[in-house]
């Protein structure tokens, strides 16, 4: 019979703290990011946007989706889990326009960060991280495009008329 309290094994996989410390950094800017579409989401709603917030809500719970990814990588390679605090996110953002510039650009932040990772899991031979970031390097392209698009058609339609009132609707219907 096997005593589990006698066994004494260590986990090789330990990740090296550089990169346990930039994971937790991501995961920060993960949770950070849920908190903006959030707050953008909120802005969106005072201004009877319903469907852009709802859009930007659905982006709010993906984010949070991002960061537990990293959570459980970190867990599953013995790491240690550090949340950092968050910044508070902007309140007012002038125009349903402007909301969207500033998630391009933020996703663009991101996907510097991303890349920042990447290029850490080749310098410290994480081969593992490495693989791991192959999805969220994917990602990127995917939420640059969107937060892109929608930024473009706004600034394309304008503020006023029946046109942004469709693409409201039309983001709407985004799923979760």
């Amino acid at each position: 019979m096997i005593h589990l309290y006698n066994l004494s094994i260590k986990n090789n996989s330990m990740i090296n703290k550089k990169v346990e410390k930039a994971i937790n950094g991501q995961i920060q800017a993960e949770l950070y990011s849920s908190y903006l579409y959030l707050a953008m989401s909120a802005y969106c709603t005072s201004l009877n946007f319903k469907g852009f917030a709802k859009w930007l809500k659905v982006q709010a719970g993906e984010e949070i989706k991002h960061a537990m990814k990293f959570y459980d990588f970190l867990h599953d390679r013995s790491g240690q889990v550090e949340l950092l605090a968050l910044q508070k996110p902007p309140v007012n953002f002038t125009s349903p326009t402007k909301v969207f510039q500033q998630a391009y650009g933020h996703e663009k932040k991101i996907t510097g960060m991303i890349n920042g990772l990447y290029e850490l899991a080749k310098q410290e031979k994480d081969y593992a991280f490495e693989e791991f970031l192959h999805w969220f390097l994917d990602e990127q392209v995917e939420e640059e495009a969107q937060t892109y698009e929608v930024a473009s058609v706004l600034e394309k339609i304008g503020e006023k008329g029946s046109g942004i009132w469709m693409l409201d609707h039309q983001l709407g219907e985004r799923k979760e």
